[in-house]
């Protein structure tokens, strides 16, 4: 696949590791392992403008319409050849090779794809034909559309194969979010939109933390990020998956972007923690 035996690496999430429209893999610092990606965005539109997007050329704009035969044979190979080829032992560390999850994460929003439900029940039926019924199924999302009817149906469906989601929340009041996420969003709504997920589907919190022209993350915006998750029902979260500014960002907002240390991001951590979440982090 790779004559160059190039190794994934958790810093590297470039999507044309191999030469495939839709799946891509990578090495995943959050998952622990090889994570298998289907980008449903390879037009790199988006409906929000997050200030740390790895995403080249990235767009405002929703999913093209996807071409599902194809999207079926690529990930069928792919996961054959995971399972049964060499790509692990030629392009993997040997720490990182497990499939941890097939993951729809990609160039922006997947679930403004407009037959999403219809690829996720696919996408269920070729991860069963393959073996691998265990390996969860994961929709990393900015929750912006998770009202709608038709995203709730694939949550669902994706409940039932025993997947779940990972919700983007970066922020407590609007202006934080329009500067982080680049979107004019209340976080009422965002929050509500938050328990309708959860309630639908298991659901973490996905949070990036980083300095802000050198300033971290302050007492008043944690409380405001706090209270928007209060607003949702913490009893109805999974948890919270902080992380840093692991890779550059792409966005010309990249220059106000500097990393936590570590210890910074734990202190935050023990903060949720404190209030009864589960909390995973990932600087």
């Amino acid at each position: 696949m790779n004559p160059d035996r190039q190794m994934l690496t958790v810093t590297d999430h470039n999507r044309g590791f191999i030469d495939m429209t839709y799946v891509y893999p990578v090495v995943s610092r959050r998952a622990g392992g090889v994570s298998v990606g289907i980008n449903l965005n390879p037009n790199n539109a988006c409906n929000w403008h997050c200030a740390y997007c790895q995403v080249p050329g990235l767009v405002r704009g929703s999913a093209p319409e996807i071409d599902l035969p194809l999207l079926e044979r690529e990930l069928a190979g792919f996961l054959d050849e995971l399972a049964n080829g060499h790509f692990m032992e030629e392009h993997v560390p040997p720490e990182a090779r497990v499939i941890r999850d097939i993951a729809f994460s990609g160039n922006g929003e997947p679930t403004g794809c407009r037959n999403f439900a219809e690829i996720v029940a696919r996408v269920v039926t070729i991860r069963d034909a393959a073996g691998l019924s265990e390996i969860p199924i994961r929709l990393i999302t900015n929750g912006s559309l998770a009202h709608r009817p038709a995203v709730q149906d694939a949550l669902k469906a994706l409940a039932r194969a025993g997947g779940e989601v990972w919700f983007k929340l970066d922020a407590g009041t609007r202006e934080d979010i329009a500067r982080i996420n680049g979107v004019d969003v209340h976080p009422h709504a965002h929050a509500q939109r938050l328990a309708q997920c959860a309630s639908l589907c298991p659901t973490w919190v996905q949070t990036c933390l980083f300095r802000w022209d050198g300033m971290p993350p302050t007492a008043a915006f944690l409380d405001a990020y706090m209270d928007t998750l209060k607003l949702a029902g913490i009893a109805l979260l999974k948890g919270i998956l902080l992380y840093g500014v692991a890779r550059p960002s792409f966005q010309p907002e990249a220059v106000h972007l500097q990393r936590l240390d570590p210890e910074e991001i734990e202190a935050i951590a023990a903060r949720l923690r404190g209030e009864g979440l589960a909390v995973a982090v990932s600087p």
